[in-house]
C-alpha cells in the first residue's frame, strides 16, 4: 500500500464533487460578506440507509456556523444549501461600525461538509411495513429499534440533552414491552417528539467528514455594487462669453457626485486625476496635432509639475481631492481612481528611472505601439529590469490616494504587465488597506482575465458589450452568474470611453433601455458611463469609439436635457430594484428561461427567505425584447423548479418598471415594444 500514501482516503461514506472548491491551481473562490451561493457535494453510502449532509462555516476568528444540507437530486446523491457567510452589511470602510461589525468578518473562512447515516428514518420505514403486513419477526424487529435509541442515547456525535435522553431511554423500554399492541409501539416510534429530535439531534451512524475547503470573504461592494463614471474636467465645464470652454475642476465636480446619488448608483470611478503630458500631446479624438487649450488625454500621465502621486494643478489640489472624496462619503458614494501604469514621456520616471522603460536599437525610449496604431504619447513601463522598483513605488503612490480617501482602483490594462506584478502590489496594498477593491479593465483572453482575478483583482470589465443576441446572451449570462462568479466578478458595462458599438450607435433611446435594464438584471455589479442619459451615441467613422471623444476633450453637456430620453429615470429605476431586491445581489442564482423567439430573453433570480436579509423569499423574471427598432412577442416558458414555486399553481407578478400586475404561470405570452417598454422585470407574488 505504499504507493497509496499520498492518496486521499475514503471514510466511511463517501463525500465528493463539493462546491465552491479551490480551482485547479489552488486559488480558493471568493463571495462578498452574505453573499447568496450554492454550496453542493455528493454524500453517498454502502446500504439502504438514507443519508443526510450539513455544513460547518467557521469564519476567521474561529466561531463555526452548522446548517443542514437539503437533498437536491437524491438519485445522484446530491445535497445543496443555499449559504452565506456571515450576514449582509451595507456599511463602507469609512463608516461608523465597519471596523467593529465588518472588518472581523472578512477575509479566509472554511467549511467542512458531514455526512452520516440516518439509521433510524430505515428502522422507522421498514417497522411501520412491517407491522402493516403482520410480519412474523416483528418482536426482532422491535428489539433493534430499541438497541438503535440506546444507541442514540450514548452517541456522543449525536449531543442529546438531557430531558431527551429519558425520552428514548423510555421509548426503548416499551418498544420490547410484549403488553403492548405492535400498533402501540408503532405509534411511540413514530411520535412528533423523536421525529424532532431526529431532526435537531440525530442519530449519526457512520458519520463522516470531507476534507477542509477554503473560502475568502470580501467586503459589501466587492460582487454588488453600481458604477457612475464621469470625468471632473467635463463637471462644471461652461462656455466662456468668447465661446471657450471653461473647465471643470474637482470642486465643481461635485455636481457629479449628486447625480450619481440621485441616480443611486454607490461608486464613483474617476479617470487619471494627475498632470498630463505635453510632448506629443494628442488632440481632438486622439488627432496627432494638437491646438493649444486641448487638454490631453488623463492616460497620458505625468509632466514637470508631477506624476501618479500628484492632482492635475488644472483640476485643484490635494486637498481638494480630499474634500471631493469627503463629499462622496457624505453621500454613501464610494470613490474609486482610474491607475494607468503608464508614463508619458515628460513623466518624471522617465528621468529617474529610465531603466524602467523600453528602449528601440538607437537607445531612444520606446512609444506605446500596437501596430498600425502608434501611441506617441505614452511610454509602457519594462517589468525585466526592476520590478521589484517599481511594485514599491506603485504601492506608494496607491497609498497616497488611499489616505486622501481612495477605496478602490481600476486598473487600467493590468493583462498588459506581469500578473506576478499585480499580485504584489494587491498583497502589499492589503497588508495596511484590506479593503480596497480593485477592478481589472481586462478586456482580453479568459486565461488572463481569471489570473488577474486569482492574483486579487476585486471585479473585471468583460466582453458584455458585444454580447447582443438572444443566444450571445443565453450562453453568456449563466457564464457570469456561475462557477466564474467565485473569481472573475464581471461588471457589465453598456458603453465606456473606449467603446461605443454598433447596437447603441444605431438603436437610439431603445437600444440604451435595453442595455441598461441587461447590465442591471444581469450581473450583481454594473457600470454606466456618464452621457449615457444624454443616449450619446455617436460612433468615430472606422472605429468602436466614442466620437468627440471626452478622453481627449472637455464635454460641456447640458444635463437639463436628460427629461426627454428618459434614460436617466430608468437608470435610478433600476437601481431602486437592485437596492430593494435581495436577489439581485448574487453571481450565483441566475436561471436562463426559455423563449421562443430568439429576440427576446428572459431570465429569473431567486433568492430563499432563509439567506435573505429580509426575512422573505425574493424572486425577480426578467424579460427583454433585445430589437431596438421592432416589436416582439414571445412564449416564455417559466422553470418554476428553478423559482421554487409549485408547478400547477398559477401567481400574480408585479412590474417594477410600469406597475402593472398580471397573472402568471408555467408558459406565458408577452409582447414588447421598442417605443413603449423594452422589458419587464417581474417580482413574483408568492
Amino acid at each position: 500500500m505504499a504507493h497509496m500514501e499520498n492518496v486521499p482516503r475514503f471514510g466511511q461514506l463517501g463525500i465528493l464533487n463539493v462546491t465552491p472548491a479551490p480551482s485547479p491551481e489552488g486559488f480558493p473562490p471568493r463571495v462578498e460578506l452574505g453573499e447568496q451561493f450554492p454550496l453542493t457535494a455528493q454524500v453517498f453510502g454502502a446500504g439502504r440507509e438514507p443519508v443526510r449532509a450539513e455544513v460547518t462555516l467557521t469564519n476567521p476568528a474561529g466561531k463555526h456556523f452548522t446548517y443542514a444540507m437539503p437533498v437536491k437530486e437524491e438519485g445522484l446523491d446530491l445535497f445543496e444549501l443555499q449559504a452565506q457567510a456571515g450576514k449582509p452589511s451595507t456599511l463602507m470602510p469609512w463608516q461608523s461600525g465597519y471596523k467593529a461589525h465588518v472588518a472581523p468578518q472578512l477575509g479566509h473562512w472554511t467549511f467542512v461538509i458531514t455526512g452520516w447515516e440516518d439509521r433510524f428514518s430505515l428502522w422507522l420505514h421498514d417497522i411501520a411495513i412491517r407491522v402493516s403486513v403482520h410480519d412474523d419477526d416483528l418482536e426482532n424487529a422491535f428489539a433493534e429499534g430499541a438497541q438503535l435509541l440506546q444507541t442514540w442515547t450514548n452517541k456522543r456525535s449525536s449531543h442529546v440533552p438531557a430531558a431527551s435522553k429519558k425520552l428514548l431511554h423510555d421509548t426503548a423500554e416499551k418498544l420490547v414491552d410484549t403488553s403492548l399492541s405492535a400498533e402501540e409501539r408503532l405509534s411511540l416510534a413514530q411520535s412528533n417528539e423523536l421525529r424532532q429530535l431526529n431532526e435537531v439531534h440525530p442519530l449519526r451512524t457512520n458519520q463522516t467528514k470531507s476534507s477542509t475547503f477554503h473560502l475568502e470573504v470580501e467586503r459589501p461592494h466587492a460582487s454588488f455594487t453600481s458604477w457612475y463614471q464621469f470625468f471632473p474636467r467635463s463637471e462644471g465645464a461652461h462656455y466662456a462669453a468668447d465661446g471657450s470652454i471653461v473647465p471643470g475642476t474637482l470642486k465643481t465636480a461635485v455636481a457629479g457626485l449628486e447625480r450619481a446619488k440621485e441616480e443611486g448608483f454607490n461608486t464613483v470611478y474617476i479617470p487619471p486625476i494627475f498632470p498630463i503630458g505635453v510632448t506629443h500631446r494628442k488632440g481632438k479624438d486622439g488627432s496627432l496635432i494638437a491646438s493649444p487649450t486641448d487638454p490631453g488625454s488623463p492616460w497620458a500621465i505625468g509632466s514637470e509639475q508631477g506624476g501618479h502621486d500628484t492632482v492635475d494643478p488644472a483640476l485643484g489640489s490635494m486637498k481638494d481631492f480630499a474634500d471631493f472624496c469627503h463629499r462622496a462619503h457624505e453621500l454613501d458614494l464610494e470613490v474609486a481612481l482610474d491607475f494607468a501604469l503608464q508614463c508619458s514621456p515628460d513623466h518624471p520616471w522617465v528621468k529617474q528611472h529610465p531603466n524602467w522603460f523600453k528602449h528601440k536599437a538607437d537607445g531612444s525610449i520606446a512609444f506605446a505601439e500596437n501596430p498600425p496604431m502608434k501611441y506617441e504619447d505614452i511610454y509602457p513601463l519594462n517589468f525585466d529590469e526592476d520590478m521589484d522598483g517599481i511594485i514599491e513605488e506603485t504601492v506608494r503612490c496607491m497609498k497616497v490616494w488611499i489616505k486622501a480617501g481612495v477605496t478602490a482602483f481600476r486598473v487600467d490594462n493590468p493583462h498588459t504587465k506581469p500578473t506576478a506584478f499585480w499580485q504584489q502590489v494587491i498583497a502589499e496594498v492589503h497588508e495596511d488597506h484590506p479593503e480596497v477593491l480593485f477592478l481589472a479593465e481586462s478586456f482580453t483572453r479568459p486565461a488572463p482575465r481569471r489570473a488577474l482575478a486569482y492574483a486579487g483583482f476585486t471585479q473585471s470589465h468583460c466582453y458584455f458589450l458585444w454580447r447582443n443576441t438572444g443566444e450571445e446572451l443565453e450562453e453568456f449570462l449563466p457564464q457570469v452568474n456561475g462557477t466564474d462568479g467565485f473569481y472573475t466578478h464581471d461588471t457589465l458595462w453598456p458603453s465606456t470611453p473606449d467603446n461605443l458599438t454598433a447596437f447603441l450607435r444605431d438603436g437610439g433611446i431603445a437600444a440604451h433601455a435595453i442595455r441598461a435594464v441587461l447590465a442591471a438584471l444581469g450581473s450583481p455589479t454594473w457600470g454606466i458611463y456618464s452621457g449615457y442619459e444624454l443616449v450619446e451615441n455617436k460612433q468615430l467613422e472606422g472605429t468602436e469609439e466614442p466620437a468627440d471623444n471626452e478622453k481627449f476633450e472637455i464635454k460641456v453637456r447640458d444635463w437639463n436635457a436628460t427629461d426627454q430620453y428618459g434614460i436617466k429615470l430608468l437608470l435610478t429605476v433600476l437601481n431602486k430594484i437592485r437596492s430593494e431586491h435581495p436577489a439581485t445581489h448574487s453571481f450565483h442564482n441566475l436561471t436562463v428561461h426559455k423563449s421562443d423567439n430568439p429576440n427576446v430573453i428572459a431570465f429569473s433570480r431567486y433568492t430563499p427567505a432563509k439567506v435573505s436579509p429580509t426575512g422573505k423569499a425574493d424572486r425577480l423574471v426578467c424579460v427583454v425584447n433585445l430589437d431596438p427598432h421592432n416589436t416582439q412577442a414571445a412564449n416564455i416558458e417559466l422553470d418554476l423548479g428553478a423559482l421554487a414555486l409549485d408547478a400547477n399553481a398559477g401567481f400574480d407578478v408585479e412590474d417594477l418598471l410600469t406597475g402593472a400586475v398580471f397573472h402568471w404561470g408555467s408558459h406565458n405570452w408577452v409582447c414588447l415594444s421598442p417605443n413603449q417598454e423594452v422589458a419587464h422585470i417581474l417580482s413574483v407574488r408568492a
